[in-house]
């Protein structure tokens, strides 16, 4: 098995860890909030102080954290603990444009870097069945064949050269379906709302049909309920978003649904709904207080 550093332990984070643990990979936790990184303990996982800390000892080190700016962060404040070899998998999201950078550090330090965000939110992640998005050299894939063997159901191989950001290219690109996805879901239950219809109709209408997908049902039934427990948040999607329009934008690609969407899930965050998952953008569709 596999000494895993874990930098991040939010919603993937915490759950890519169990899911490690659970495969028999020793595995060191590290959050900048210490408490959202100290009930993994309970899953067999050591609780670092420090980033240094987290990586000394470990073959393979993950990052998934809030963007490319703070996974630099905590990487330089993990320099002093790195070795030459250790294998660096950044598995959050960050922008196309950022790559470069982060793999440049890498091979100052002497690192193995791979670019490899993963497809799938909270309940794949807790079930080992992430899609992971890698680039990066072929010494580093059997080491982590193990790690994303028990993190990912497959693992797509892009690219020899982690810094071109095949994996984040690709991410984006997947990202920006499931955010349009849920956003037309969450428009046309308010909408047959607002036409003072019972939006479970809507199911009648799509389930079966050419239009059906579980995708769909997920969020529509996610909304009907009104349960907004996270597995990918408004907040969390609102960057993507950015990031998203930046990386079309560098190509000279419109992205009007993916904007649109963006503006969305601002005004969801604006009425205090940022911390819930993205399907609350539905709530974007009414007044503060309604929906």
């Amino acid at each position: 098995m596999t000494a895993v550093a874990m930098l991040g332990t939010g919603i993937m984070g915490a759950a890519m860890a169990r899911t490690l643990l659970r495969d028999g990979h020793q595995v060191t936790v590290w959050n900048r909030t210490r408490s959202r990184a100290e009930p993994l303990a309970a899953n067999g996982a050591t609780v670092a102080g420090s980033p240094a800390e987290a990586v000394a000892d470990a073959e393979v080190v993950i990052t998934i954290l809030d963007g490319a700016d703070t996974a630099m962060s905590v990487m330089k404040e993990a320099a002093p603990s790195l070795r030459r070899g250790q294998v660096w998998a950044q598995m959050g999201t960050v922008g196309v444009e950022s790559v470069p950078s982060l793999a440049a550090f890498a091979a100052e330090q002497g690192l193995m870097f791979v670019d490899a965000p993963v497809q799938g939110t909270k309940q794949p992640a807790e079930q080992g069945k992430l899609l992971v998005l890698a680039a990066g050299p072929q010494d580093a894939r059997s080491i982590l064949d193990p790690v994303f063997g028990s993190v990912g159901a497959k693992t797509l191989w892009l690219a020899e050269d982690g810094a071109g950001g095949a994996g984040t290219r690709l991410k984006l690109a997947a990202v920006s379906y499931a955010i349009s996805l849920t956003s037309v879901v969450a428009e046309s239950v308010a909408l047959a709302e607002g036409l003072g219809l019972d939006p479970a109709l809507l199911g009648e209408v799509f389930t079966g049909g050419p239009l059906d997908n579980a995708y769909l049902q997920a969020k529509m039934k996610a909304i009907l309920a009104g349960d907004f427990e996270p597995s990918f948040a408004v907040r969390n999607a609102e960057k993507n978003t950015r990031l998203i329009h930046d990386a079309a934008e560098a190509a000279g690609i419109r992205m009007d649904v993916n904007d649109a969407a963006g503006e969305r899930f601002r005004r969801a965050i604006e009425q205090g709904h940022g911390d819930e998952d993205m399907a609350a953008t539905y709530r974007a569709s009414f007044p503060p207080g309604r929906g």
